[in-house]
C-alpha cells in the first residue's frame, strides 16, 4: 500500500499547515472543519504563504496553482471515504479526538491509517476507541508546519511496524524528517520544552528576573532563536498550562506542577499573542 490521497481535519494553523506541505508534496488533500469560514481561513492562510514563497522565489506560479488544486476542502467526514490517511488536528480534547476518531473508524477504508497532531495525549487511548488500533498512529508536526523539518512518529502500543513503515516513508516524501518516539506523556518535544518554560515562568513569578531579563540570558546565553516566554506566548498559555497538566498526571511527579502565575495568566485571559497579552503586549 502507498499513500496516495490524504484528509486533513482541523483548518487551524497546524491543520492547514500539514495540508499544504502534503499538497505541495503532489499529494491529493481533502482539508476538513466543521465550519466553512475556518475552511476558508485556513485556505486562505496555504494560498498567502504560497504567494510569499512564489515571491521570494522559493517556489514557481505553476506550482503554486498546482499544489492549491490539490487541495478540496469540506465540513462532511464521510468525504475521507477514499482517503488512504488520515490526519486529525483538532482541539487538544481527549473526547473530542476519540469522537473523530470513532467516526472516522466507520466511514473510512480498512487499509486507511488513522493519525493524530496531538502533541501531548496517549496514542493508546486514542487507538483504543477504534476496531484498527494497529493502524493508529502519532505524527506530531511542528508549528510552522511549512517550515519545521521536525515530525515525531508516535507509535502507539498496538500500532503495527507497517503502519510505522509507511507513515515514516510518507513523512520523508514532504522533504519533513521522522523521529521515532514511544507514547509517553508530552513524547519528547513537550517533555522537554514545557518544564523549560514553566522554569522561566517560575523565575518571574519569584522575582528572580523580569521576563525580557530571562528570555534575554536564554538567548543569549544559551543560543536560543527565541526566549521560552516570548515562546510560550506564541505557543498560547493556555496550551502550556494544558500540557503541564497533562505531564503532572501522567507522571504524578511534583516537578510537572503548574506554575501559579501561567494558571493565573490563563485565568486572566492573557493567554499570550493571540489574545493581545502574556508576558509581552501585543498589538
Amino acid at each position: 500500500m502507498s499513500v496516495k490521497k490524504v484528509m486533513v481535519i482541523g483548518a487551524g494553523q497546524m491543520g492547514a499547515g500539514i495540508a499544504q506541505v502534503f499538497a505541495q508534496a503532489s499529494f491529493d488533500v481533502v482539508l476538513n472543519d466543521v465550519s466553512e469560514q475556518s475552511l476558508e481561513n485556513g485556505y486562505k492562510g496555504i494560498e498567502k504563504r504560497l504567494i510569499r514563497n512564489v515571491e521570494k522565489e522559493r517556489i514557481t506560479e505553476s506550482e503554486k496553482e498546482e499544489a492549491l488544486n490539490r487541495i478540496q476542502t469540506t465540513t462532511n467526514l464521510e468525504d475521507a471515504s477514499d482517503c488512504d490517511l488520515v490526519i486529525e488536528a483538532v482541539v487538544e480534547n481527549m473526547d473530542v479526538k476519540t469522537k473523530v476518531f470513532q467516526q472516522l473508524d466507520q466511514v473510512t477504508p480498512k487499509h486507511t491509517i488513522l493519525a493524530t497532531n496531538t502533541s501531548s495525549l496517549p496514542i493508546t487511548d486514542i487507538a483504543a476507541v477504534t476496531e484498527r488500533p494497529s493502524q493508529v498512529i502519532g505524527m506530531h508536526f511542528m508549528n510552522p508546519v511549512p517550515v519545521m523539518k521536525l515530525v515525531e512518529v508516535i507509535r502507539a502500543i498496538q500500532t503495527s511496524d507497517e503502519t510505522y513503515r509507511l507513515v515514516n516513508e510518507t513523512t520523508k516524501q514532504l522533504n519533513k524528517v521522522p523521529v521515532e518516539v514511544n507514547d509517553y506523556p508530552g513524547f519528547v518535544s513537550n517533555r522537554v520544552l514545557m518544564p523549560m518554560i514553566n522554569e522561566a515562568i517560575y523565575t518571574v513569578f519569584e522575582g528572580v528576573a523580569e521576563p525580557e531579563a530571562v528570555d534575554q540570558v536564554m538567548k543569549l546565553g544559551m543560543n536560543h532563536p527565541m526566549g521560552p516566554l516570548q515562546l510560550a506566548d506564541f505557543i498560547g498559555l493556555d496550551t502550556c498550562l494544558y500540557i503541564m497538566e497533562i505531564l503532572h498526571e501522567g507522571f504524578g511527579d511534583s516537578k510537572y506542577r503548574p506554575c501559579p502565575l501561567l494558571r493565573k495568566y490563563v485565568n486572566a485571559g492573557w493567554l499570550g499573542k493571540k489574545s493581545g497579552r502574556g508576558f509581552y503586549v501585543y498589538e
